[in-house]
């Protein structure tokens, strides 16, 4: 049974532009590879950490939203604990509340499109 989650996780600050999407794209590959699909994405950019984490009051915020099964979420924070360019992550599972409000607030974003 797939369950849908989300996932927060910060980079390190000291990592240039290129070497933080490859950490993001490395995580949604990993994600992919194991039967995961990718529901949404969101990269947040720099923002200030409310306290610090490894002496970094930074860090590169991403969220990924996907569908999985359960027993992925045990792999993926093993491997978000081994990079070490990760400095915070969070994993959780999505109620029906979630998902719906998780699509309402995307739609919302989504440019409108006019009919000529």
């Amino acid at each position: 049974m797939l369950k849908q989650y989300e996932t927060v996780f910060i980079v390190t600050p000291v990592l240039s532009e290129p070497q933080m999407k490859e950490a993001v794209n490395k995580f949604k590959s990993f994600l992919t590879e194991h039967g995961a699909e990718i529901v949404h994405s969101e990269d947040w950019g720099l923002k200030k950490l409310a306290y610090p984490i490894q002496k970094k009051s930074t860090g590169f915020y991403n969220l990924i939203e996907f569908k999985a099964e359960p027993a992925l979420i045990a792999k993926l924070e093993t491997e978000f604990r081994r990079d070490e360019r990760v400095i915070r992550f969070l994993t959780f599972a999505m109620d029906k509340y979630a998902v719906e409000y998780s699509n309402k607030k995307r739609s919302m974003k989504e440019p409108i499109k006019v009919e000529e």
